[in-house]
């Protein structure tokens, strides 16, 4: 759930359920499976990881999701088979979302590929979600394609040496309906709600930290 800040709009939600890609910033930045799930608000979810993505960036536990999801958890081996299983879920409309992670750059994972999970996504109204670690960003038919990468945390309110809410880099670098933008995003995981600003706007603390990144 997104929300309206001082510093300009935010992004528009989607106009229908479609595929999105996230870049990590750093392979093993967990920024990126944040900034999906704060899209999210329950419902059933098709999760897939591929082997290699479980072994460096471990699986979804969704006790620390701060949503409430019913998650259909599934490994397999290969970059295809995510693909598959994925595009097998889109064409589910009870499923609320459909989550993939796929590690490196696929051979399977090209612009053909993207597009038929893009399409089936608009066909049935099940969002897609594509994580994409260690990654480059060659040619997709992603509608939209995002990275992601943590900044400092804001202070704790209560005790200044704690860490608090959490604080992103987000940038959208490809879009079909907004245009591309570079946002500082700070999440309340109590809340489930996010406040983006534009870095030119955001507050000493997180541009500084964002300058020296």
């Amino acid at each position: 759930m997104l929300r309206q800040t001082a510093a300009g709009p935010e992004p528009l939600a989607q106009a229908v359920p479609t595929l999105a890609e996230i870049f990590a910033a750093t392979a093993w930045d967990g920024a990126a499976t944040a900034f999906m799930l704060a899209h999210l608000n329950g419902g059933a979810v098709l999760w897939v990881q591929d082997r290699l993505s479980r072994r460096e960036a471990g699986m979804p536990y969704p006790p620390g999701f701060g949503v409430g999801l019913d998650l259909m958890y599934l490994q397999v081996g290969r970059a295809a088979d995510v693909l598959w299983a994925m595009e097998q879920g889109l064409g589910t409309p009870s499923l609320a979302a459909v989550v993939g992670e796929v590690w490196g750059d696929a051979p399977a994972l090209d612009f053909t590929a993207t597009k038929r999970l893009a399409l089936r996504a608009e066909a049935h109204g099940v969002a897609a979600w594509l994580i994409r670690r260690g990654a480059m960003a060659d040619l997709s038919a992603a509608r939209e394609r995002w990275r992601v990468g943590s900044l400092p945390s804001a202070p704790h309110p209560d005790d200044l040496r704690a860490p608090g809410a959490a604080i992103w880099r987000t940038t959208l670098f490809r879009a079909r309906w907004r245009m591309p933008a570079d946002w500082v995003t700070r999440y309340d995981a109590r809340t489930h709600r996010m406040q983006m600003e534009h870095p030119t706007a955001a507050t000493p603390g997180p541009q500084a930290a964002l300058q020296a990144g």
